[in-house]
């Protein structure tokens, strides 16, 4: 099983980029899926989760009103909507999965599946 995290690139701050996250297997479908973020020299955090099949959707405190996060099962792709960029932003992206909830859907260490990662530089 792959996750494939696509769509980072160098942004100026203000700006939006969408993330996509695609999975290798339809199995990956009915997961919990979420993106986490890691700067340089900064441990890997939470920015935002969706449920399946309710689709609730959780998000850390510093990226609420400005990003969403979706998911699309019949294309087995996760996405992400970055409004409003900070520097802060700046960072390597990486798509989660795991196959059943968790109320620690905010730390790392409940994922099984991970993608490659995928840069995103915010410039001031």
């Amino acid at each position: 099983v792959q996750l494939q995290a696509s769509g980072g690139g160098l942004v100026q701050a203000g700006g939006s980029l969408r993330l996509s996250c695609a999975a290798s297997e339809g199995t990956l479908s009915s997961y919990i899926k979420a993106w986490f973020r890691q700067a340089p020299g900064k441990e890997r955090e939470f920015v935002a989760a969706v449920r399946w099949p309710t689709t609730r959707t959780y998000y850390a405190d510093s990226v609420k009103g400005r990003f969403t996060i979706s998911r699309d099962n019949a294309k087995n792709t996760l996405y992400l909507q970055m409004n409003s960029l900070k520097p802060e932003g700046t960072a390597v992206y990486y798509c989660a999965a795991r196959p059943i909830w968790s109320v620690q859907y905010y730390n790392p260490e409940q994922y099984n599946h991970w993608g490659q990662g995928t840069q995103v530089t915010v410039s001031s």
